[in-house]
């Protein structure tokens, strides 16, 4: 008579249901302070409600949606077994995509992936997600935490999210409101923000840089650099489109890519964007990795945003206005360039983006040299 197999539990085969529910417990607190009062239920539902008869007051409400993750940034947090940060980075991502059409966000879910529930570690990821929500006035309504032992390792993770907002029809921005003559205005970035990491951890990986080994031009350790989180700019430029008299005309969010390429996007084909690198001086990020890894410029301008993490495109008449509001909100902002008309431009003699990402838009050329630090 064949041996009888040994009985195997759902913890025996690696799934920690009870440390699930602790998890669930602990972010309970930061999940309940991202909410708005269109939110319906609580936490722990099989479905996050949203009360839609908050979008009669449009006349005619356009959904925008978005999801993204932070990619391999998240291995800059395991490393340095630091999580709170991490959920900056991820609303960003996707919030900042929908605020590009003009949309203002509605309400956010999350999605972690993890080798092993270690609840103060979820808890501290939703709390860093919960807490960004509430900055950018986006409802946390729901989320899941799967583990899927055997295919993570112990301590890994991922995280993903997705967004809905709401736009009204007549003003939506994009390319079909960018006129020749407009201004192209740089908002700053917070760092690297979540893009590049790829690159950067090779950069680091090669010169064998410790996460803890103190840089000077960075003013504190290489770890701490990495992990800056993602400027989240959806209220402030919230505030801006429906401040009395502003008039902006599209948005780009500098995410992959770089900045020509995602300016490129929002911009109507037969236009031509000029951009000037001597409008601003890269942080010392961005200068520190192109040196480690002898990085071609090419190489870190369609990588990494350079500094320059929002742009807004607007008429010249509006520029102060602009700068004044967001320069009110600690966002630092410069004039870069202005949109031409393509056929006007002639010889180029810098570096020329056409187009992105499947989009057929206007083209952004780079010309000049940054100031030194």
């Amino acid at each position: 008579m064949p041996d009888q197999p040994t009985a195997i539990t759902y913890a025996a085969a690696g799934v920690d249901v009870e440390a699930g529910d602790k998890a669930v417990e602990l972010m309970k607190e930061s999940v309940r302070r991202a909410t708005r009062p269109e939110v319906l239920g609580g936490l722990g539902g099989f479905a996050g409600m949203f009360d839609a008869s908050a979008l009669a007051r449009y006349r005619h409400p356009v959904l925008a949606t978005s999801t993204d993750g932070v990619g391999t940034k998240v291995a800059i947090a395991q490393a340095l077994d630091r999580h709170d940060t991490i959920g900056y980075d991820l609303v960003g991502m996707v919030v900042d995509d929908i605020v590009v059409c003009g949309a203002e966000p509605l309400f956010m879910t999350d999605y972690i992936a993890c080798g092993h529930v270690v609840p103060e570690r979820i808890a501290a990821v939703v709390g860093g997600i919960a807490a960004a929500c509430a900055q950018a006035r986006v409802a946390l309504v729901g989320g899941e935490t799967a583990e899927h032992p055997g295919l993570l390792g112990p301590d890994d993770y991922d995280v993903a999210g997705a967004a809905t907002g709401v736009v009204e029809h007549d003003a939506v921005l994009g390319p079909d409101r960018v006129r020749p003559g407009d201004v192209v205005l740089g908002l700053a970035s917070s760092g690297l923000h979540s893009n590049g990491y790829s690159l950067v951890r090779r950069v680091v990986a090669q010169a064998g840089w410790a996460l803890d080994r103190h840089v000077d031009e960075l003013g504190r350790t290489l770890g701490e650099e990495l992990l800056t989180p993602t400027r989240v700019y959806t209220a402030d430029l919230l505030d801006l489109l429906r401040a009395d008299g502003a008039e902006v005309h599209a948005l780009s969010h500098v995410t992959g890519g770089g900045l020509a390429a995602n300016l490129a996007r929002v911009l109507p084909p037969g236009t031509h964007a000029r951009l000037d690198r001597a409008t601003w001086t890269p942080p010392a990020v961005f200068t520190t990795i192109g040196r480690l890894g002898a990085v071609p410029r090419t190489d870190l301008e369609r990588t990494l945003n350079m500094g320059v993490g929002f742009v807004a495109v607007l008429p010249p008449e509006a520029v102060d206005a602009a700068r004044t509001h967001l320069t009110s909100r600690g966002i630092g902002t410069w004039v870069m360039g202005e949109v031409r008309d393509a056929a006007a431009v002639g010889a180029t003699g810098g570096d020329v983006t056409r187009g992105a990402k499947g989009v057929d838009g206007g083209a952004v050329e780079l010309v000049g040299e940054h100031p030194p630090a």
